[in-house]
Formats: structure tokens, C-alpha cells, sequence
């Protein structure tokens, strides 16, 4: 072999590892967020957790749960042994001891912005937010004052920094709302200061993500505000709209290239009588440092606080009728979540 030819054989085994080296580089690159739906650990729930242990709720989904860089829920329940419930129809109170293995099944955010959050008064607010940092999990949506509840919460990954924030547009009574020397929930009726919120957020993140506690329970579709909202969180500079409060399912939509997704249903709660709320799923987003970013649903269904992934005809026919509920997107087989074909 001449000089000529092992030099070229010698570049070529250069460019090739120069290549494997950006593949590489390119992969870890990308940050995999994860999403679940309602999550809360009383009544009916407390009952199960006592009889089968507080890891029980995790037994199925637990490794798809860790197996992401981050995962976010919405904790619909106050978590503390102290107040007196709040005079509504539900009011949800989960006992502190549920957290650790919360943390452990891989959660790493929770939004505190729903109508469940202060069900036992200020004081179970309080001992919530503190339980939650005792545990190592972040939250956001709530606060001892305004500027904390409308606050963001970053997390790094790979190089990619992560914006998480909580709004809600489901609050029981103005008494829940945060003010200036207040705790409370963020709210979102008057959206001027979530927008606020999400412009300085896109400042310091190279990712923004909103959860949005919104719209009608037990509807297939999102409710007028609901898009008008997530247009504006974009707009603002969110790339990622995460829903829940509706207690159902609701689809997906694109808009300007950012993902929305209306409703992720109940994931740990009560189990009633009515099948589509036991319709359920594991939302994960793969980003990249630009924030684009793909979607993949995991069909899930969730009886007795036990979800668990869904197999063969029963996946297939829910990713169908989720397909058919969102707007200009598709949903194959898998679960991919990709724009319309014209």
C-alpha cells in the first residue's frame, strides 16, 4: 500500500470518528422532560396506599417515570396533618409520608396552581411547600407571597436549562389567590402577569415549560380560553403547554412550532364510574438546547391509584381517539405526535 492511499485511509478513519464524536455530541444534546397528569393521595387513594404500601401507586410506571432527565405532575391535594377543610363538594388532604416515594418514583416538579392546592387553608399550604423541599422535589404555581408563586423553577441538564411555571385558571375563591405579603396560587384570569412571568423565564432558560390548570371537567375538548391562553404563553416565549384539571384526556395542538398538550387526565386519583377518566398517559418531550422539540404519548390506564401502561388494541384505540381530538396533529401507533399531512 502506498503513502498516498494509507494517508487516505487514515482521514477517513479521522472523519469517521469525527462524525461519531458530533452523533454523540448531538444526543446529549437533547434533555427528555416527562409529564403526568393529577396526582394526589387521599380518600379512596389513603385507603389503598394503607393496605398495599406508598410505593403501590408506582408499581408499573415507576421506571418510565425515572427513565427521563426530568418529570412533572400536578399535586392536586395539600400535603399536611394540620387544617380544617375548606367548605367544598372535594377537599383533598395527603399525608406528608407520600412524598418520598413521589421523589423516588422520579418526579422531580410539581405545580401547586389548581383548585386542591389550599383545600385545608393557608396553613396546609405551607407545611405542602415545605414537605416538598424536604423531599427534594421543586414546585411552582404557589407561594408564601405573589412574586415566589409566580416565580419560575430551573433546572440543568446536559447543558440545557429548564424553565418550569404554574398557572391556574381554576381557583375556588379570590382568597386563594397570592398576593404581596400573601400565600396563595398564581392565578391566570387576568394573564398579563403570567406573561410577565414567562418573558423572564425565556431570559434564563433555553427551554420553557407552563402547567396550566384550566378548562372544563370531563370534556373531550379544550375549552375556547384554553387555546387563547396557550397562545399567549407562547407568544410570551413558552415552548412547552402542559394542561390538567379536567380530569380527561383532551388533545394536542402545535402552534408556531411549540407543543400544547390541553389535558393529561388523572394519573393517581380516586376512580369513579365514569371509563374515560381512566384514560391516562406518560407524556414525554425530547428538546434540544434550541427548544425543539418531540413529542411521544404512552397510553396509561388508571384504576385504584395503580396506573398502568396500556398493551396492543386497547393503546391503539386510545392514541386514535386522541389523534382524532387534536387539532392539525397526528398520533401513530406508537405514540409519536407529529404535524397533519396534507
Amino acid at each position: 500500500m502506498n503513502r498516498m492511499k494509507k494517508w487516505k485511509m487514515f482521514m477517513l478513519f479521522i472523519l469517521s470518528l469525527t462524525l461519531l464524536a458530533s452523533s454523540a455530541q448531538a444526543a446529549s444534546e437533547q434533555v427528555t422532560l416527562k409529564f403526568v397528569g393529577d396526582v394526589m393521595f387521599a380518600g379512596s387513594v389513603d385507603r389503598l396506599l394503607q393496605k398495599n404500601g406508598y410505593r403501590y401507586p408506582y408499581k408499573y410506571v415507576g421506571d418510565s417515570l425515572r427513565n427521563a432527565d426530568l418529570t412533572a405532575a400536578t399535586l392536586e391535594t395539600s400535603v399536611s396533618t394540620r387544617g380544617k377543610p375548606e367548605d367544598k363538594q372535594y377537599a383533598f388532604r395527603s399525608h406528608p409520608a407520600n412524598l418520598k416515594e413521589l421523589a423516588t418514583a422520579g418526579i422531580d416538579v410539581v405545580t401547586l396552581a389548581n383548585n386542591h392546592s389550599m383545600d385545608y387553608g393557608v396553613a396546609a399550604l405551607l407545611d405542602t411547600m415545605r414537605h416538598l423541599t424536604t423531599n427534594k422535589i421543586d414546585y411552582v404555581g404557589a407561594g408564601a407571597d405573589r412574586k415566589r408563586a409566580f416565580s419560575p423553577v430551573y433546572r440543568s441538564v446536559k447543558g440545557i436549562r429548564v424553565a418550569y411555571l404554574g398557572f391556574s385558571r381554576v381557583v375556588p375563591t379570590t382568597a386563594w389567590i397570592a398576593g404581596k405579603n400573601k400565600p396563595g396560587t398564581a392565578d391566570t384570569y387576568n394573564p398579563a402577569e403570567a406573561v410577565s412571568s414567562i418573558k423572564l423565564a425565556q431570559k434564563h432558560a433555553d427551554v420553557v415549560v407552563v402547567l396550566a390548570h384550566w378548562g372544563v371537567e370531563r370534556s373531550d375538548l379544550p375549552a375556547d380560553y384554553q387555546k387563547s391562553l396557550a397562545r399567549r404563553y407562547i407568544d410570551a416565549g413558552a415552548d412547552l403547554v402542559v394542561g390538567s384539571h379536567p380530569h380527561v384526556l383532551q388533545g394536542f395542538e402545535q402552534y408556531k412550532g411549540k407543543w400544547i398538550a390541553y389535558s393529561l387526565g388523572n394519573f393517581i386519583f380516586t376512580t369513579n364510574s365514569v371509563a374515560k377518566t381512566w384514560d391516562s398517559g406518560i407524556l414525554t418531550a425530547t428538546c434540544t438546547k434550541k427548544a425543539a422539540c418531540q413529542l411521544q404519548f404512552l397510553p396509561v390506564l388508571t384504576k385504584y391509584a395503580q396506573p398502568k401502561p396500556m398493551q396492543g388494541a386497547q393503546a391503539r384505540a386510545l392514541l386514535q381517539r386522541l389523534s382524532k381530538a387534536s387539532f392539525s396533529v397526528d398520533i401513530d401507533g406508537s405514540g409519536k405526535i407529529q404535524l397533519r399531512k396534507k
